[in-house]
């Protein structure tokens, strides 16, 4: 049958498994949202802005484990999306990003909204394709489905000029694409961890966010208990481990927790999983470290292994596991316990009223179905240190790009994506760059419920300042903003809280709601963010 090219675009994306796409329309992109309209089985939800949209499709492909979608405009539509593809590159988030652009006529002589969208996105993309025909569409936008879902996952982007959304072609459907196979480590690879695994008496197993993407987390579990081993983690490994689990010590690093962090010191083996070793991780120079990953660039990149196995993570762990032998240590047990208490006598904050650590273990614990998601600064880190998971893709954030304004159009998407509450930890600072996206939960009911620290400044901004520049602050303080009632102009559920029994109220209350609400509460500007690894030797306490 013949189709044109708009009609050819949301056919591939119904015939992919895409139910729902983020997006705001434009000129250049009407076509497509004509051929939209067309089709019921698809649904769009308009976003406040283009990186709103994008964030969350970012969302909805974190939460739920699937490609995720986001459709602008061309030019302005355009550059707003790079922010949401640089933070889902950053992160490995599968995502198709489609944008219009004008005419091919037009290309290149600088008409109204033209920009180069394939050269903006190239680097914060996996892949970006610009369409020069018709005829070559509907292949293309398969590839740009496989290329996202195959290996490290990532976003793609799709340009497409408006006359090719308007010309016409035959059109033949064909079956989902099918991601690429991974890539296979070798039995003597395997052989030779199982062997350095043996050998260790300290082994610690250091989980990131590529155990979550690869579904591990079980056999992570099983693994830790055969080899008698302590899990850290990255913060975008959080959750690839149930906190109910004994032998998670949590995140390590810059910010991480104590035990987690001392434990990774002293181990003798470092079994590193889906992680990429960033610069806000601990410093594991001088040690045996067996690294897993499905992205051959990430073996040596930034610390070098002992042994690099590359692979993808479940499938190697299935073949790595019934290698192994039980073990026992008890001598590392105990000194895993010894730290654990430290950190407990250390925790304080986690029982101190209206401080932040305390007011999210409090959240998580009373809604524990939830999908939780951060902005970033501050709040972001209390979260990752504090934040009760017991599921996987339970904790959204933005660990490598970090993306202030990330957490509303993520929230939106994950809550969409799972039919769950969707709770947003949020700063001030944060929560302003993208407030109106309020509007699109509200829009859509969804229950979502935003948290904002307020602190009445941008307070890692400030800690940094403090740190490094002899508290000399600059720049740090924020406009005095009603946060509630601003929620009440977009139609959610406003409060104020200034007060443990406040919060707690306006808590329960907020969870018994179907539609968006938001809690603005008063924190103590002078809160910190500890521990905080400036350098190796030189710890913030």
């Amino acid at each position: 049958m013949k189709k044109n090219g708009a009609e050819i675009t949301v056919s591939i994306l119904q015939e992919q498994g895409i139910r729902h796409i983020f997006g705001y329309p434009g000129g250049q992109v009407l076509p497509i949202y004509e051929a939209l309209r067309q089709t019921p089985e698809i649904t769009h939800i308009l976003t406040a802005n283009e990186q709103g949209a994008a964030h969350a499709a970012d969302g909805y492909a974190r939460a739920s484990g699937k490609i995720g979608a986001v459709l602008s405009t061309s030019g302005p539509g355009a550059t707003n999306l790079i922010t949401g593809l640089a933070a889902a590159y950053a992160d490995s988030v599968p995502m198709i990003a489609l944008t219009g652009n004008v005419p091919r006529s037009l290309v290149g002589r600088d008409g109204f909204q033209e920009v180069d969208t394939w050269g903006l996105s190239i680097p914060v993309t996996k892949h970006s394709f610009l369409v020069r025909t018709v005829d070559e569409l509907a292949d293309t936008l398969r590839r740009a489905f496989v290329i996202a879902q195959s290996g490290r996952p990532g976003p793609v982007l799709v340009d497409i000029p408006k006359d090719v959304q308007t010309d016409t072609v035959e059109f033949t459907p064909m079956p989902p694409a099918e991601r690429r196979r991974p890539p296979v480590c070798t039995d003597e690879q395997l052989a030779e961890a199982a062997k350095l695994i043996a050998a260790s008496h300290r082994p610690y197993i250091y989980c990131g966010g590529g155990a979550v993407i690869s579904h591990a987390c079980h056999r992570i579990e099983a693994l830790s208990e055969l080899i008698d081993a302590p899990i850290g983690t990255s913060m975008m490994g959080l959750s690839s481990v149930p906190e109910k689990n004994p032998r998670k010590l949590g995140m390590q690093g810059m910010h991480g927790r104590y035990a987690s962090s001392a434990a990774l010191e002293e181990a003798d083996l470092l079994l590193a999983l889906g992680v990429r070793f960033s610069d806000r991780s601990h410093t594991v120079h001088g040690k045996r470290i067996i690294h897993i990953d499905i992205d051959a660039a990430e073996i040596d990149k930034n610390i070098p292994a002992y042994l690099g196995i590359i692979g993808d993570l479940s499938e190697s762990l299935d073949r790595l596991i019934p290698l192994l032998k039980p073990q026992k240590h008890p001598v590392w047990r105990r000194r895993i316990r010894e730290l654990k208490q430290t950190e407990a006598a250390q925790t304080t904050e986690y029982s101190t009223p209206m401080h932040p650590a305390s007011l999210i273990r409090q959240v998580s614990l009373s809604a524990p179905e939830a999908v939780f998601v951060t902005d970033v600064g501050q709040h972001q880190i209390w979260a990752a240190q504090a934040c009760v998971l017991n599921r996987s893709r339970a904790f959204l954030t933005s660990g490598g790009l970090g993306a202030m304004g990330f957490g509303m159009g993520a929230a939106i998407g994950a809550s969409i994506a799972t039919g769950r509450r969707a709770i947003l930890f949020t700063g001030d600072g944060s929560f302003n760059m993208n407030a109106p996206e309020l509007g699109c939960a509200v829009q859509n009911g969804l229950p979502l419920t935003v948290i904002v620290l307020n602190n009445g400044s941008l307070g890692m901004i400030r800690q940094w300042q403090d740190v490094s520049f002899a508290g000399r602050r600059f720049a740090c303080d924020l406009p005095e903003t009603d946060f509630a009632k601003l929620a009440e102009a977009y139609g959610a559920m406003g409060y104020r809280t200034v007060t443990p029994e406040q919060f707690t109220a306006a808590l329960m209350d907020a969870l018994r709601l179907q539609t968006p609400s938001l809690i603005d509460c008063r924190i103590s500007p002078e809160w910190n963010v500890i521990p905080m690894l400036i350098h190796p030797d030189k710890p913030l306490e």
